[in-house]
């Protein structure tokens, strides 16, 4: 039997295998960026350039509101010093370029921000400097109880359509999971042009510092406990779009990576991993679902892909409520079993019949 074939594609690009970087600052520097294609990263999504930065450079303004006038200063000052980032958005472009002399896996830009204003017409730039998608996320926590869901979601759809009618590179949406109707909205992203979605983003929680009054940020690295809503909607969106699937955040081991492609993923982004082990990590979960392939008799990753999604089914909306019950029998089930291992602590565990 040949080797297991890993190939896959995502946005329309092919790649090795299904492992690619997140959006981190992993590739930040050339020599760090060959470490990964050499190690077996499939793609590199570059650290995101936030609308602030981009706002700044071209106006002297962030969300309309002038650093220098004493009545923002306060607002103003949570927002970082500009040379804080790693690179403004002049060397964000240059970034790209050296990257695409310097590597042959395909590079993709990121934007985050909330409004959808000139800002985005940074996109272009990216796409002229040679990246090979962009990936988007609009990160907004909505705090006006006045602004309905559905506003919120028609304007992430306009961005989407207008920056579709601009570039011709593919684009990625990254969404959070916080939608009344998530299939829809995911949907909706593809008719308005998106290529393919990333489930998903992680709203970093700030914590709250007793001792001097404040917020503080708190930034912890994912774990595999973050996989289980991720394997859902992948699950659930598998055959309901057309859009490539990448899954972000708890993918720690080959185990997880393996789940989220039965589950339908086309490419599993990394990042929290690969800084905890080191990009030799890549090679090591290649190797690893290579020897899980040849195990099960598969001969390439399409042949397993989605084999657990919800398109398996006939009725997706009952599957998903006796999944539900399923669950809470269990629990049930399991507390009853903790009670009677309490009541007879020290005799023979014995399961109760």
């Amino acid at each position: 039997m040949s080797a297991a074939d890993l190939s896959t594609t995502y946005l329309g690009l092919r790649l090795a295998s299904p492992f690619m970087t997140g959006a981190s600052p992993l590739a930040n520097q050339l020599d760090a960026a060959r470490r990964l294609e050499d190690e077996g990263c499939a793609a590199i999504v570059l650290h995101s350039l936030f609308e602030e930065q981009i706002s700044l450079a071209d106006s002297g303004r962030i969300h309309h509101l002038d650093p220098l006038d004493r009545r923002f200063a306060t607002v103003l000052s949570y927002f970082p010093e500009p040379q804080t980032f790693a690179f403004g958005p002049d060397e964000y472009l240059e970034h790209i370029r050296r990257l695409k002399e310097a590597i042959r896996i395909p590079i993709i830009g990121s934007l985050n921000g909330t409004t959808p204003e000139a800002w985005l017409r940074f996109a272009k730039r990216i796409e002229e400097a040679g990246a090979d998608a962009l990936e988007l996320n609009m990160y907004e926590v909505v705090t006006d109880a006045d602004r309905p869901g559905a506003a919120v979601e028609a304007g992430l759809r306009q961005v989407v359509q207008d920056l579709r009618h601009e570039l011709r590179i593919p684009i990625a949406v990254k969404l959070p999971p916080y939608f009344t109707a998530f299939a829809n909205v995911a949907r909706g992203m593809e008719r308005a042009g998106a290529a393919g979605l990333v489930i998903f983003n992680r709203f970093l929680q700030p914590d709250i510092d007793i001792r001097h009054l404040a917020v503080w940020p708190r930034l912890e690295l994912s774990t595999s406990a973050e996989l289980l809503v991720r394997l859902r909607w992948i699950a659930i969106l598998r055959g309901q779009t057309h859009c490539s699937l990448a899954v972000t955040g708890g993918v720690a081991t080959p185990e997880d990576a393996i789940k989220a492609l039965l589950a339908g993923a086309d490419a599993v982004q990394m990042v929290s991993a690969i800084v905890q082990r080191g990009p030799s990590y890549f090679r090591s979960m290649e190797n690893e679902l290579r020897r899980w392939m040849e195990s099960m008799e598969f001969a390439r990753v399409d042949d397993f892909r989605g084999r657990v999604s919800m398109a398996k089914t006939e009725a997706p909306g009952a599957f998903e409520r006796a999944q539900y019950i399923r669950t809470l029998s269990g629990w049930s089930s399991w507390l009853g079993y903790q009670a009677y291992l309490r009541a007879h602590e020290g005799d023979e565990p014995t399961r109760p019949s």
